[in-house]
């Protein structure tokens, strides 16, 4: 099997970062298509309050990240929302089941920021909003990997520290 041609790297960017971004979208879509009432309960009850704030929020930026990943549209900045939701998820409701997700624990969660990551980093190629804004190439690379990790994390640890208060166990 040979290296793969720009064209075809390009090919299975675009794809994979659309099918990524949709998924990532489509369990944002879940929390709205549930009901945000009773996501809002669900938040509530793990302590992160107010729930409907955070029902919400959670399902924004999981559809609009997601989105904007699917159209190669501020793709750091995409990638950075996607690691904050994961980080505050990780946090509040796997982190205490270990790794493996057959026992709720984190790997999903680590999984899907990681992946957000590395598309950021990768850029998000040349089928793209972003390359058709002549953007792609200042915001991919180290600098794309900074900006998600740093700003997803940021933004997910003061999510934590401002709404995060534990129910007791």
């Amino acid at each position: 099997m040979g290296d793969l041609s720009t064209g075809e790297f390009e090919v299975v960017l675009v794809v994979f970062r659309v099918i990524f971004g949709f998924v990532f979208a489509l369990h944002g879509w879940g929390k709205v298509k549930n009901g945000i009432g009773g996501t809002a309960g669900w938040f509530d009850s793990i302590g992160m309050k107010p729930g409907r704030l955070h029902a919400i929020a959670a399902a924004s930026t999981e559809i609009g990240t997601g989105v904007l990943m699917m159209l190669g549209f501020l793709t750091s900045l995409a990638a950075a929302g996607m690691v904050g939701v994961m980080v505050v998820a990780g946090w509040t409701v796997h982190r205490h089941n270990g790794f493996m997700i057959v026992k709720d624990g984190w790997e999903y969660t680590f999984m899907v920021g990681l992946t957000a990551v590395l598309l950021a980093g990768l850029g998000p190629g040349g089928l793209s909003v972003d390359a058709t804004l002549d953007i792609a190439d200042e915001l991919n690379g180290w600098v794309g990997l900074a900006v998600a990790v740093g700003l997803g994390v940021i933004a997910g640890v003061t999510q934590i520290v401002v709404f995060y208060r534990p129910p007791a166990r």
